[in-house]
């Protein structure tokens, strides 16, 4: 070919080439590219660190708790340019009218970071562990958990005469997108009204403050990272609320090719929450919970020993079941999946059968509102 066609073919298969990328981006559904198809040169110590997150205030706050204690193992990583924080918004960010439960689960909140993660745009993602769906992509891994925080629920009424869930008199309306904490709310007293209440916390709180609902629910996790913690009324125990599997965990996702980011993050993984972890989500995968149903767990290490409570219920409170276990350390993960798998024989198929039929609507109880 003439020097001129051989440019012109070129730029029409480099357009080409681009616009794919850019399409198969914008759409969330679309399964993410295979690391096969694309060979990535390793990072040089020279290349910035870049951290992928969500764009709320917590989860901001994750990121930034995440760089300080790298450049607290790592100080070269202290140098100007050494790390970025790359922020994207999720469909679960983005869509706040909808409950969860309606717009298909917690994948929603790092389906984006997990394409980010895929397409070498960031090198690592942090997450709110109660977000990561229980199935990873391909090519990735989440070896690393930051020291827990307080992993229970705290209790925020608008009345301040109101100290505890049992103050509340009958038909209270209650702010929360979880199917968790209505199923439970509705099991102490059916009369409750539960509003999807979804956005950032200060979003819920603001919402609070306005009368929308009498009372609402949120992660004593959070607001400590926030420094809003002086804002609840009181956090609930285990007794009271029984915590998402998961929760006041911060997790970090890297390509498990990727030597340096897995280096890095090894550093900051924390073995005992890492344990608890492993164990409530091998709970939640034996029995395939998301954002559809109302599962519960929660691990702690007492005296050296695990100890695990879980529970599953209807959306409505109607039926509730709870299991324990207790054992070593480190079969954790063997642990969490039989209690699970017991938990699921016990309740017996008909329970799930109704499980189906009430998900795709809105349980007894639940109202919307924007």
């Amino acid at each position: 070919f003439p020097k001129k066609m051989k440019f012109i073919l070129i730029a029409i298969l480099s357009t080409a080439v681009n616009g794919f990328v850019s399409v198969s981006n914008s759409i969330p559904s679309v399964k993410p590219p295979s690391t096969k198809l694309f060979a990535f040169t390793p990072a040089s110590p020279s290349d910035p660190f870049r951290i992928g997150t969500r764009g709320s205030p917590l989860a901001l706050a994750q990121a930034y708790e995440t760089r300080k204690r790298l450049i607290e193992k790592f100080p070269e990583l202290a140098e100007d340019g050494a790390l970025e924080i790359c922020v994207m918004k999720t469909q679960g960010d983005m869509i706040l009218d909808k409950s969860l439960m309606e717009l298909g689960g917690k994948g929603l909140f790092t389906k984006e970071l997990d394409t980010a993660l895929l397409n070498n745009e960031v090198d690592i993602c942090v997450h709110s562990m109660k977000d990561v769906p229980t199935w990873l992509p391909e090519k990735t891994v989440l070896p690393c958990n930051l020291p827990r925080e307080d992993t229970n629920d705290a209790f925020i009424a608008g009345d301040g005469s109101i100290k505890s869930i049992a103050d509340l008199p009958d038909n209270s309306v209650i702010g929360t997108a979880s199917l968790r904490r209505q199923a439970q709310l509705l099991a102490k007293n059916p009369t409750f009204k539960c509003v999807n209440f979804r956005g950032n916390v200060q979003t819920r709180l603001r919402k609070l403050d306005d009368g929308v609902v009498d009372a609402t629910l949120l992660a004593i996790a959070g607001l400590k990272r926030m420094s809003m913690d002086g804002c609840a009324t009181s956090v609930l125990d285990w007794d009271e609320m029984l915590p998402a599997v998961a929760q006041g965990a911060i997790g970090i996702q890297c390509r498990d090719d990727d030597e340096r980011s897995l280096t890095y993050i090894d550093a900051l993984n924390h073995p005992e929450t890492k344990a608890c972890v492993d164990c409530e989500r091998a709970f939640l995968g034996a029995l395939d919970g998301n954002c559809k149903t109302p599962i519960a767990g929660q691990a702690r290490i007492v005296n050296g020993e695990m100890l695990f409570r879980g529970l599953i219920a209807m959306p409505d409170g109607s039926e509730l079941y709870e299991t324990s276990a207790s054992g070593n350390i480190e079969d954790a993960v063997e642990m969490g999946r039989k209690a699970g798998e017991e938990l699921k024989a016990r309740v017996g198929d008909k329970f799930f059968e109704m499980m189906v039929e009430m998900s795709p609507q809105l349980a007894p109880g639940q109202v919307t509102t924007k």
